[in-house]
């Protein structure tokens, strides 16, 4: 499987948003290193961002996966029974999301634990 096709197995719609917050992540990422190495400015500002943008990528994926788990257990309930491969690939698919947004949120962890030592050893 492709990351293209993951990426639209785990649904279009909640893989663009936690793109999204990776984006930002990865923005406000870039814009500490900068100020507090590069140009020496302590204020912080952003820096909270950092792990803002990080949680809600993962919370976003939990959100995306109870939804779809809603949507399989409902359409699982009108099929009556279905074989355990079909439900093994289900919970499959259903943890492509969380781990996603996992993934952005590990990320953004020691990125932002480094600046904020950085930011509280210069105050």
């Amino acid at each position: 499987m492709t990351l293209v096709e993951s990426f639209k197995m785990g649904g279009i719609q909640f893989m663009t948003f936690i793109s999204i917050l990776g984006i930002g992540m990865l923005f406000y990422s870039v814009k500490s290193v900068i100020n507090v190495f590069v140009k020496k400015d302590f204020n912080g500002s952003g820096v909270n961002y950092i792990v803002m943008f990080g949680s809600l990528a993962f919370i976003v994926g939990v959100l995306a996966q109870a939804i779809g788990l809603f949507g399989a257990f409902e359409a699982i309930q009108e099929a009556g029974d279905i074989s355990p491969g079909l439900m093994a690939a289900g919970f499959r698919v259903s943890m492509i999301a969380p781990l996603y947004g996992v993934l952005i949120f590990i990320i953004s962890i020691p990125i932002w634990v480094v600046v904020r030592e950085k930011l509280k050893r210069e105050k």
